[in-house]
């Protein structure tokens, strides 16, 4: 994909008025548990009324996070899109401890290389990784997460926006029908 035009796709589902954005770090477990309660937050609230727009929140401590959110941003790029990132999101959710470290510095992940883990993500998600994750100028739009979060005062996972203003008392273990409560403002 060398010097081949790219797009990522927003990754962004519904088309209301109510915007809910969710700051995630794919390895998080509290970032899996708001991920898997996305799809149920759209049904309930209705996806004529909330737009759900997912962020990378790339961590340090979660060891492969900058390598794993590029995978993603990578998978918005290819032939279907955002639907294509959310199957690798699904599959890094899914398969959550094969890709962290144990207590974010020991356990077998130590003698894995990011090849290895992109291959290991590419064989769970059926994606096709390795070419968009090459993309050379990729990281502006990993960068512009990045910047997206720090101009809004994010610094962890998960963390929650509506309409723009962050939602400190939010959490990923809230059930979804407080979370439709909380966005539609009910």
């Amino acid at each position: 994909m060398t010097g081949t035009a790219w797009h990522a796709d927003p990754l962004n589902w519904g088309n209301g008025p109510r915007i809910f954005e969710a700051f995630l770090e794919p390895t998080c477990p509290y970032s899996v548990r708001a991920f898997n309660k996305l799809d149920a937050l759209l049904e309930q609230a209705g996806r004529d009324r909330i737009t759900v727009k997912l962020r990378q929140q790339s961590q340090p401590w979660h060891m492969y996070s900058g390598v794993l959110v590029r995978c993603i941003i990578a998978a918005s790029t290819l032939e279907g899109g955002k639907e294509t990132a959310k199957k690798v999101m699904a599959a890094i959710a899914a398969h959550r401890e094969e890709f962290e470290f144990d207590h974010h510095a020991s356990g077998p992940n130590m003698d894995v290389t990011p090849n290895q883990i992109i291959e290991r993500l590419e064989s769970y998600s059926g994606v096709a990784l390795k070419d968009a994750f090459a993309i050379p100028d990729l990281d502006r739009e990993i960068k512009w997460h990045c910047k997206y979060a720090r101009q809004n005062g994010i610094h962890v996972s998960p963390t929650f926006m509506i309409d723009g203003l962050v939602q400190a008392d939010m959490s990923s273990g809230d059930e979804v029908g407080a979370w439709v409560e909380k966005v539609l403002g009910g």
